[in-house]
């Protein structure tokens, strides 16, 4: 079951938190509910992933991503992630999805969502790597053109030896997975 109550919530909300500026980051906060949790009562591993979705659609609200990809027939989509998990979240916990745009290399934009507990702590930390694909043009957008179409100048930074490795680990997979 998708979290469309979440998801109706945020969209709805997402003008009280402002706009997105690159370098920013989505805070949004959510308990840990029944429909969230796995046999030992702690929020399910796929439940994160639809989390960091609601994280990634309120940056792309936000900045303005969703209402230019509509007007230009763009897609913005996910290439892949990789989590880990070091703290659970525990049923009726409180907790915070941070969500940032971290840089961008090409046509590749690295993305994180740290989970953050009540007292602090980071419960699990999740790197995306996404893209926008142009419909009508049948190609990956280069970030930067979408950057510079949002009317932004931010330029990305060099990527963390975390960042860059698993760029390559991305990369390598996705490689692997066409051979399949």
């Amino acid at each position: 079951m998708y979290v469309w109550g979440r998801l109706a919530r945020m969209m709805a909300t997402a003008r009280s938190r402002g706009p997105y500026q690159i370098g920013d980051q989505s805070r949004l906060v959510f308990r840990c509910l029944p429909t969230d949790i796995d046999f030992i009562s702690h929020l399910n591993n796929a439940r994160y992933m639809m989390l960091a979705d609601l994280g990634r659609i309120d940056v792309f609200l936000r900045v303005g991503l969703v209402a230019l990809a509509r007007r230009n027939g763009w897609a913005p989509m996910i290439g892949g992630l990789q989590s880990a998990y070091v703290r659970e979240i525990r049923l009726w916990s409180r907790f915070e999805v941070v969500s940032s745009i971290e840089t961008w290399e090409g046509t590749s934009v690295i993305g994180k969502h740290r989970f953050v507990l009540d007292n602090g702590e980071t419960a699990a930390l999740i790197l995306t790597t996404g893209g926008v694909y142009d419909r009508r043009g049948g190609r990956f957008l280069e970030i930067e053109e979408v950057v510079a179409a949002l009317g932004n100048s931010a330029e990305p930074r060099p990527p963390t030896e975390p960042e860059r490795a698993f760029m390559i680990s991305h990369r390598n997979l996705r490689e692997e997975a066409k051979r399949a």
